[in-house]
């Protein structure tokens, strides 16, 4: 290369001065900026594709988004029949006081003079049909009356004969219900986890509601059986017999301090978001 060309010549003019420059190196060298910008320009168009992908999936999924609620049904209770008007107690009848009988006092006998004696003693013959006694007191003969005996006072109403409960039987009424260990709380959480919220979407149901009421048995050890539900579409029904069906036992229901069986009712609706 001429001394007059080296200050404005390129620094790989200079390397590859007098080299065969068609062998290949000389334009990879040449053309390395080219390429390194297209291949950052590549990379962030291929990740920014990406991004845009997962976004607009995500907003399509959250379109048909499913829920669950949970309602807590509790069976009616059964009407209790009103009581009668009944009429007041008769009124306790009038203490009868008994007869009274002639009484004569008695003198305790005690020898003295005749002119000291204040009261003289009575008469055999008038003891025969009296009453001896501390007091004199007028009244009729003794002829062996008995006075009538007292009376309690009742209250004037008379209790029915208690009658023994069949705690064997189904009750729909009781004194503590039965529930699922831990409570209503874990109860929801885990029809939550356990139910396929998103069946009713995948069966081609459109958005709204679809509530699906059960009743279940649960019996003196806790377990469950002879689950029943109402007819509902899209699935909802055998998903949520499934679910109660492969639950834990529950605490049974309490009567009198005895564990009874108990019928359970719940209302669980799916919820279909647009």
């Amino acid at each position: 290369m001429e001394v007059n060309k080296i200050l404005s010549a390129d620094i790989l003019d200079i390397i590859f001065d007098g080299k065969n420059k068609s062998y290949g190196a000389y334009d990879l060298r040449k053309t390395y900026n080219k390429r390194i910008t297209y291949a950052l320009i590549g990379t962030i168009s291929i990740c920014l594709f990406v991004f845009l992908v997962s976004v607009l999936a995500t907003s399509f999924k959250s379109e048909k988004k499913s829920e669950i609620i949970v309602q807590d049904v509790n069976l009616e209770d059964l009407k209790k029949e009103d009581k009668k008007n009944e009429p007041p107690p008769p009124p306790p009848p009038p203490k009868q006081e008994p007869p009274k009988v002639e009484i004569t006092r008695f003198t305790p006998p005690k020898i003295v003079k005749d002119e000291e004696v204040k009261e003289p003693p009575p008469e055999q013959a008038k003891l025969e049909d009296t009453k001896i006694g501390t007091i004199n007191q007028e009244g009729a003969k003794d002829e062996g009356v008995v006075a009538p005996p007292v009376e309690s006072k009742g209250t004037g109403v008379v209790e029915a004969p208690k009658q023994d409960e069949d705690y064997d039987k189904v009750f729909t009424s009781v004194q503590i219900e039965a529930e699922f260990p831990g409570g209503l709380p874990a109860w929801k959480k885990y029809l939550e986890r356990n139910l396929n919220n998103t069946l009713p979407s995948e069966n081609g149901a459109p958005p709204g509601k679809y509530t699906v009421r059960v009743n279940f048995l649960v019996d003196k050890n806790g377990n469950i059986s002879d689950i029943q539900a109402d007819p509902s579409p899209y699935g909802t029904r055998e998903e949520a017999i499934r679910v109660i069906k492969k639950g834990p036992a529950w605490k049974p229901a309490v009567q009198n301090g005895h564990n009874v069986s108990y019928r359970v009712s719940q209302a669980i609706t799916f919820v279909v978001e647009e």
